[in-house]
């Protein structure tokens, strides 16, 4: 029986190690798919990575981040954070050629900027879709972290769909949340997908906090771009009002059966605005815009859109205990 047992302990003893050696195989091929999918992904899009040196109007370098070259005239893509202020603007390429750039357009509201340079040679990164992208998939970002040139970090896409306030105070929408790492110098940089496909700007991260980092969705930026070519500007509608949001006084929420708990209480009222010529003034509670629940300024920012610019719509507010209705014309938003 002695004998047998042994020859059972060794035959258990070589299953394990196959099956130990073809998990390690396994292992292996997966590590293996990973870094080919990561260094194919970088390598289509690294000729069109750019690190941007910006150079503020009393000529001292001011700051640095990253973009991308995205067509074949030499438009590039970066943060609008990393090139305000600036009058100079030189792109660095990863193979070591420099260029100047000028400033083509910039949109605060969704940090994104244009810019145009006349580099005699380039390869433009070819633009893939956000709105496609699922939760767990690749996400890799090229930079110029701290000023390390062409820096490659990988990771996942962690979440879609995030909000987060840009500089201006307005929300972005749909912004892509990853934790592929970024850091300063990062800022304008392209998220790619395994094929080498911009789906994201990178744009922010959460210092207190590891793997929180923040991109721009592609398709918003696609938007942004063609408005900056047409008109120099995003085109959104204007009211010329300064507010905060307020919970609704509960009686007066239930006596009108407003559909929300709070509004935007106006706080000030800019001269010759469309909110002046409303009559709108200082403590009044705006409820409703075109018939839509207006919870609050970000509810209020997503109505107003370029289609609003010049048609007449109604106003619900709250005026002390009455509930009042005006006609209000909002305007293309005066630029910045």
């Amino acid at each position: 029986m002695e004998p047998r047992f042994a020859f059972l302990a060794s035959s258990f003893a070589d299953d394990s190690a196959n099956t130990n050696e073809s998990a390690a195989i396994a292992d292996a091929s997966l590590l293996d798919a990973y870094s080919t999918a990561v260094t194919r992904a970088v390598e289509r899009v690294s000729p069109s990575v750019v690190k941007i040196d910006v150079t503020a109007s009393s000529s001292r370098r001011s700051g640095a981040g990253s973009g991308f070259v995205f067509t074949p005239d030499g438009l590039v893509l970066t943060n609008s954070h990393v090139v305000r202020g600036g009058s100079r603007f030189q792109l660095t390429f990863n193979d070591g050629q420099l260029a100047l750039a000028t400033l083509v357009g910039e949109d605060a509201d969704t940090d994104t900027a244009v810019l145009r340079t006349d580099a005699p040679t380039f390869q433009p990164a070819v633009l893939g879709s956000s709105r496609t992208l699922r939760v767990g998939q690749l996400a890799i970002a090229v930079g110029n972290p701290f000023g390390f040139q062409f820096t490659v970090t990988a990771g996942v896409i962690s979440a879609l769909g995030r909000s987060m306030r840009s500089t201006t105070g307005r929300m972005m929408e749909e912004v892509i949340q990853t934790d592929a790492a970024l850091n300063p110098g990062n800022s304008g940089g392209p998220l790619v997908n395994s094929r080498g496909e911009v789906i994201g700007i990178n744009t922010a991260t959460i210092v207190s906090a590891q793997g929180l980092c923040f991109a721009i969705g592609i398709d918003t930026a696609k938007f942004v771009v063609s408005q900056l070519l047409q008109h120099g500007q995003v085109r959104r509608s204007w009211i010329g009002i300064a507010g905060q949001n307020v919970p609704l006084p509960r009686r007066l929420a239930y006596e009108y059966q407003l559909k929300e708990s709070t509004g935007i209480l106006v706080v000030s009222v800019q001269e010759s605005s469309p909110a002046s010529r409303a009559s709108l003034r200082e403590g009044d509670i705006i409820t409703a815009l075109a018939g839509q629940p207006v919870a609050g300024i970000d509810a209020l920012h997503r109505l107003l859109t370029d289609e609003y610019a010049g048609k007449i719509l109604s106003l619900e507010i709250l005026r002390g205990v009455e509930r009042l209705q005006i006609d209000i014309k909002p305007e293309t938003k005066p630029a910045e």
